[in-house]
């Protein structure tokens, strides 16, 4: 993959998709939960599907822990009492925007932000994979869709530097079938060009491709690249919508059940 720096307000994220890219995804969205009716399609769909993309931070990995510890570094450093890990954990999945602003109140229009976003980053880098691990189960799923012939890869908004060693630190970079970040391709997600990308990379028709990730803008993305879509509403989430309102196909609360609903891609 190739290395291309981006000025972003996320830090560990690629640039944000603009507003007029990603709004007509959320129109799909709403208050409403997915009817019963379309659950049942769903499900049958999913039975087409032939590979599966997972989502990073979140999904796969557990990351928070040092991404946290990345912006308490900073908190100690100018003589602040550390924030808990529970309270920024909801935020991980929005990099260094999410964590600064739940460490220190400030967001990207800041004057102090651009140069304590390369402090957060220059402390993640250094301390990449302390405490992170594979959600509980995760590693059994990934085995099970080895031993059934299922490809499967990795689609991050995380930009490269970052998201190739770690996922050479947590022993996926020999099994993923692809590893897609945020600075892959033009766009990072809601855009669909990231997920299309890797269906591209693993030649798979993207209508027979299922999407996991912890986020709303995963969800987004999966819609509109045609993908089955599965909120894992065990990961991150964020703090506003629950993932029960992201239209996504399919909800799950543990690996354990997303182990359960794969059972059914071959």
């Amino acid at each position: 993959m190739n290395d291309r720096p981006n000025d972003n307000s996320n830090s560990t994220d690629a640039d944000p998709t603009p507003p007029s890219v990603i709004e007509p995804v959320r129109t799909f969205m709403s208050d409403d939960p997915t009817p019963s009716s379309q659950q049942e399609l769903d499900k049958d769909r999913l039975k087409l599907c032939q590979a599966v993309l997972f989502d990073l931070d979140g999904t796969i990995a557990d990351t928070a822990p040092d991404l946290v510890a990345a912006v308490n570094k900073m908190r100690h450093d100018r003589g602040l009492e550390m924030r808990p890990l529970e309270t920024l954990r909801p935020l991980a999945s929005a990099g260094a925007r999410g964590l600064l602003g739940g460490a220190f109140e400030i967001s990207p229009e800041h004057p102090d932000y651009a140069s304590m976003r390369e402090e957060f980053l220059a402390n993640y880098e250094a301390d990449l994979c302390i405490e992170t691990t594979l959600f509980p189960g995760i590693d059994e799923l990934l085995d099970q869709l080895d031993a059934r012939g299922v490809r499967w890869g990795i689609v991050t908004n995380k930009v490269t530097r970052l998201a190739e060693p770690l996922v050479a630190l947590l022993g996926l970079a020999e099994r993923a079938a692809c590893l897609v970040c945020g600075d892959t391709t033009s766009h990072s997600k809601p855009h669909p060009a990231p997920l299309l990308h890797a269906a591209e990379l693993m030649e798979e028709k993207p209508e027979q491709v299922v999407y996991v990730g912890d986020d709303l803008r995963d969800v987004q993305a999966g819609f509109a690249a045609g993908m089955v879509t599965v909120a894992a509403a065990y990961g991150y989430c964020g703090t506003d919508l629950p993932p029960t309102r992201w239209h996504a196909d399919h909800v799950v609360e543990t690996t354990i059940e997303l182990q359960q609903l794969l059972r059914d891609v071959q």
